[in-house]
């Protein structure tokens, strides 16, 4: 048989495909199932949205953030790529100060929509770009490995056995979204990535063209073009992801010749065309300075470049979020490997080093610096680093807990073990900030037979359900769709609501399912043990 005639005959119309839609690299995935239809809701009500920022090399903090109340110590150790005192733009009281070139960031910071925190690191930091990479999306300490991401643990919990009957008249939109590269391990569940791609903007404007990139005129291109044809028909969200990016006709102006600019772009048309997405991913690269990092004139140069693009695309993204007027359902955060040394190197450059500033911004961020300046001693040697203020991990469990309104034992159960107790909750966000956090759910209606409470629970919960007479069966099953316990089997003379005690010891940590049927009528409710 020929390729071609195998490509056609072998690949059916719902084929799973991975990608392409001419590097728009999504994943579909197949059809609803009447039992999981109950789970496809996220189990927190909330609208807010985390934007992450990945500032990719390890970006040199002493020169983003510098510390202008110990600016002679500063300024002795990296005198070839020191900015000048008086081209510091002053952040206020807290004796530190941005970059020249980050003008925009400094508007913001003026306009109360910026956090800087200082020295974000972790202990035993790792200097390699891959395993330090690998540890920020992980949230795992650096002797640890974790095959999964912060984000994707999070996504897990609120939206259970995905990828398994998504996209649904509940969720119908992209859990998360990256934009740039390939999925990364930040949105990587227990199971599979919870995220799509868009591998680059243009891929994006030729989804809503209906255009593709031209293939070659050989039978090869032939069968790339066929493929991409069934990959299109098969793609579920491609037609969300057009009716909201088609719904927004008008935004601010961005910068010209930024790719990080030309990302949020697209993040905010999403946001505000309607997508329940709940966080996106953007990445820019470059911060990896070793050498030649700023000219004679040292506002300029590479690393100045850098960070005028990165402030001015968040500058500008925050301006379209209040033009669209979305920005209070909008948070952003950066971050990078890992910082510099403190002492810079021969070759006009700095090596890898450790901790180094975070950036939130949005205006429900508390503006300000938190933490000091960090320490430089007087005599710097090569060696020297930046020592850790806040571990890193600290910044994601605040974001989760006081943005995506979790539990704080769901927060918990989101980390490595041995990570929890060190877990700060931080002031990051303004006073009043409110959301629909976990709370107990409301009386049994029409469309909910039954729920538990406490939920998250540790060692017991209890389960409220409403029958309408007759057989009611309530089991318990796992993640794997066993059933673990028929936890009630009782014939019901009326219709009533009534509840029963789930003891859940000896079994471990991790999501459960309670399942009632109750003549045709059934319904499945996720629960969460935790420790």
């Amino acid at each position: 048989m020929k390729r071609r005639e195998f490509l056609q005959k072998g690949i059916p119309a719902a084929a799973l495909l991975p990608a392409v839609i001419n590097g728009y690299s999504v994943k579909a995935f197949g059809a609803e199932s009447p039992l999981v239809q109950a789970l496809m809701q996220g189990i927190t009500d909330t609208d807010h949205v985390l934007v992450i920022i990945q500032l990719a090399g390890g970006n040199d903090g002493l020169n983003t953030v510098i510390p202008i109340s110990t600016y002679s110590n500063y300024y002795n150790a990296r005198t070839n790529v020191a900015i000048p005192q008086n081209r510091i733009l002053s952040l206020g009281s807290s004796g530190a100060g941005l970059h020249p070139s980050m003008t925009g960031l400094h508007n913001m910071f003026g306009n109360g929509m910026l956090k800087v925190i200082q020295a974000v690191g972790y202990p035993q930091p790792n200097f390699s770009h891959f395993r330090a990479t690998d540890i920020w999306m992980s949230a795992s300490n650096s002797n640890q490995e974790v095959f999964s991401g912060w984000a994707g643990r999070y996504l897990n919990y609120e939206y259970p056995n995905f990828p398994t009957g998504y996209p649904n008249t509940n969720s119908p939109d992209p859990l998360a979204i990256q934009i740039g590269s390939t999925t990364t391990l930040t949105s990587q569940g227990p199971v599979v990535n919870m995220a799509m791609s868009i591998t680059n903007p243009t891929s994006f404007y030729n989804l809503l063209n209906g255009t593709t990139d031209p293939v070659p005129n050989t039978p090869a291109g032939k069968e790339l073009q066929f493929i991409r044809i069934v990959s299109q028909q098969t793609q579920q969200y491609s037609t969300v992801i057009r009716n909201a990016a088609n719904a927004v006709t008008q935004q601010v102006t961005y910068p010209t010749n930024n790719s990080l600019g030309d990302q949020l772009k697209i993040v905010a048309r999403l946001i505000k065309g309607g997508l329940k997405t709940r966080v996106y991913m953007v990445s820019t690269g470059g911060y990896d300075t070793h050498s030649v990092q700023a000219n004679t004139d040292t506002t300029t140069g590479a690393h100045a470049t850098l960070l005028q693009r990165l402030s001015d695309a968040i500058k500008a993204f925050q301006d379209d979020l209040q033009f669209l007027q979305v920005q209070d359902r909008v948070i952003g955060m950066t971050y990078s490997e890992f910082g510099r040394r403190i002492k810079s190197n021969s070759s006009v450059g700095t090596d890898h080093g450790a901790a180094a500033p975070m950036f939130l911004f949005g205006s429900k961020i508390e503006n300000g610096v938190l933490g000091n300046n960090p320490a430089i001693p007087t005599n710097a040697t090569v060696n020297d680093n930046v020592p850790m203020q806040y571990d890193f991990r600290s910044i994601y469990s605040t974001i989760l807990e006081k943005w995506f309104c979790l539990d704080k034992t769901v927060v918990d159960g989101l980390f490595p073990p041995n990570i929890n107790a060190q877990l700060q909750s931080l002031p990051l966000f303004k006073s009043g900030l409110t959301c629909n956090a976990v709370a107990p759910p409301p009386a049994p209606v029409s469309d909910r037979v039954i729920y538990n409470y406490p939920n998250p629970f540790t060692d017991y919960t209890d389960i409220f359900f409403k029958t309408e007479g007759g057989h009611t069966l309530i089991q318990i099953m796992d993640t794997l769709g066993r059933v673990i316990s028929n936890l009630l089997e009782k014939d019901y003379t009326t219709a009533t609501s009534d509840k029963i005690r789930f003891n859940s010891e000896g079994l471990p940590t991790g999501i459960y399912y309670a399942r009632l049927q109750n003549g045709v009528t059934q319904q499945v409710w996720p629960m969460l043990k935790v420790r």
